[in-house]
């Protein structure tokens, strides 16, 4: 590992811990607080791929990824009021998204990083975040992937309602899918502002 790759990865572990437990605590209806930091995890990686290239964003990826594992490996330890708080459904899942989703990213990005300066953030965020929430949500909630743990009752997230409390009826786990989206399709237009400052700073700095 180089010296230059610390920020990253730091920065990367902070982000992944932070939505660890974050993800714990409600908000509103169909979000936690974790969806509201995760999504930077994608800023890390853009930021990493422009400066020092495909093989180091990829190395920030999998270092994010073995953090990961971590908190959930302490998670499945740690009892909450209907048994662990990381079930094998949400371990594989979340394992499996972040690193699909991170690994598309810088793919999607390093092939669009001759393009216009937001294109490459912005699009491969948009690819990278679709999968993240396709993958984790589906590995975990639903009923089609009960074969993985089935000893997990995860019925509840069948429950049909109105898609985020205005839709079609669907069952919940969309929904919870759908708000997910929807914030991280927000902060990937968000994440542009420091994505912009800290290539300018940096390039003036260089020049």
């Amino acid at each position: 590992m180089t010296r230059s790759l610390i920020p990253g990865i730091l920065a990367m572990a902070a982000i992944v811990v932070a939505s660890n437990i974050l993800v714990q605590f409600l908000f509103g209806q169909w979000l936690t607080w974790g969806a509201f930091t995760y999504p930077f995890a994608f800023l890390v990686t853009d930021l990493t791929n422009r400066f020092q290239g495909a093989v180091a964003a990829r190395k920030v990826v999998v270092a994010g990824f073995l953090v990961g594992v971590a908190c959930s490996l302490v998670g499945t330890q740690v009892a909450g009021d209907g048994g662990p708080l990381v079930t094998v459904r949400i371990a594989l899942g979340s394992g499996a998204a972040f690193l699909v989703a991170q690994l598309m990213d810088v793919h999607v990005f390093n092939r669009l990083r001759s393009g216009s300066w937001w294109r490459a953030p912005f699009v491969s965020t948009l690819i990278g975040a679709t999968l993240d929430t396709a993958i984790f949500f589906t590995t975990a909630f639903s009923a089609a992937l009960v074969f993985l743990e089935p000893g997990n009752d995860v019925s509840w997230a069948g429950q049909l309602l109105p898609l985020i409390g205005w839709g079609p009826a669907a069952p919940l786990w969309v929904s919870l899918a759908t708000a997910d989206w929807l914030v991280k399709m927000s902060l990937a237009i968000v994440a542009l502002v420091p994505f912009r400052i800290i290539v300018s700073k940096v390039t003036e700095k260089v020049a």
